[in-house]
């Protein structure tokens, strides 16, 4: 949940914004009187901008699930596909960095699994900025390319797949903790492309959590020490996920409801041969602007996808039944 110094921080830029929004108007009337036209334009610029702000703000207000104000571990995997199923990981993974830095959040690889010929096998990444949860909770399942294969001798068209995963940060010192007689540690080679280091070295560490039985395998790091710290991180965040999951099918159970699993479901399709679409399952939302959804200007989709969950969510019940 956010503290006091986050809700201290969101009034102070509700109220900065309305005084910015205030003097722009002063300024409007004066030029106005002294038909100052090139003024006008650019206080006209200026109110678009704030405007664009106001929108942006009103819509993270809406974000308020538990975590949705915290940094998001996203999880990139090759589904069917071969090496093209590869190439679509990586893809994926370039468009959610470059979303982040539009967004000036940052971005860290946390586990990188190179592919055989091309692309990645696997991926994750940490992206820390303001609500990075709350906006990309809408990615998890299957993404599908249609394309013509880069890789394919005679140029033939080609359907790949590959699977987002999205988990809240989680916060050690709050509501995950974690008994080590509970973990089953396992330590290999790391695999790729990674020098002496990788070869002889056995720096990769997997973790088990036998209650749950989730495993979390990380190599990315040049010691057992840093990769067993990544995957604690990210175990820890697997299990505010699962925790996640089964209080709203408790929820649903208690007013009579069906959970779908997001998880292993096709959310969107992205068509670069015979035309340009993307198209995501859950909203019907498309755009022929494909290249720029690629280069990580995903704004559009993620709030359609976050209205159409935020319009269909039941109103809360004035009685007890």
């Amino acid at each position: 949940m956010r503290d006091l110094a986050a809700f201290r921080g969101e009034i102070q830029t509700w109220s900065d914004l309305s005084n910015n929004v205030a003097s722009t108007v002063e300024l409007f009337a004066l030029a106005v009187e002294e038909d100052d036209e090139a003024l006008g334009a650019q206080l006209r610029d200026d109110l678009d901008e704030y405007t664009k702000s106001v929108n942006a703000l009103e819509f993270e207000l809406q974000l308020s699930g538990e975590y949705d104000d915290r940094a998001a571990i996203l999880y990139v995997k090759q589904g069917a596909g071969g090496v093209d199923a590869q190439d679509w990981a990586e893809m994926l993974l370039r468009m959610y960095t470059r979303w982040a830095e539009r967004r000036g959040f940052g971005a860290d690889v946390l586990d990188f699994t190179p592919g055989d010929e091309a692309g990645i096998k696997s991926a994750a990444i940490k992206i820390d900025g303001k609500f990075a949860y709350g906006y990309l909770r809408s990615e998890r399942g299957v993404h599908r390319l249609v394309r013509l294969s880069p890789f394919d001798a005679d140029h033939r068209r080609h359907t790949s797949f590959a699977l987002v995963e999205v988990l809240p940060e989680a916060d050690e010192s709050e509501e995950v903790k974690v008994n080590q007689d509970d973990l089953r540690v396992d330590v290999f080679r790391a695999s790729g492309n990674g020098g002496q280091n990788v070869q002889k070295n056995s720096t990769a560490i997997r973790l088990t959590h036998l209650p749950t039985n989730l495993v979390v395998a990380v190599q990315n790091e040049r010691s057992q020490a840093q990769n067993r710290e990544v995957a604690m991180r990210i175990l820890l965040s697997r299990l505010v996920d699962l925790d996640m999951q089964k209080k709203a099918e408790e929820r649903a159970k208690l007013k009579g409801e069906h959970v779908s699993a997001e998880f292993g479901r096709q959310v969107r399709s992205y068509v670069q041969h015979p035309y340009q679409m993307v198209k995501d399952h859950r909203t019907d939302f498309q755009t022929t602007a494909a290249q720029a959804i690629l280069d990580g200007d995903l704004d559009e989709l993620l709030k359609s996808y976050l209205t159409s969950q935020m319009e269909s969510a039941p109103a809360p019940s004035d009685s007890m039944s």
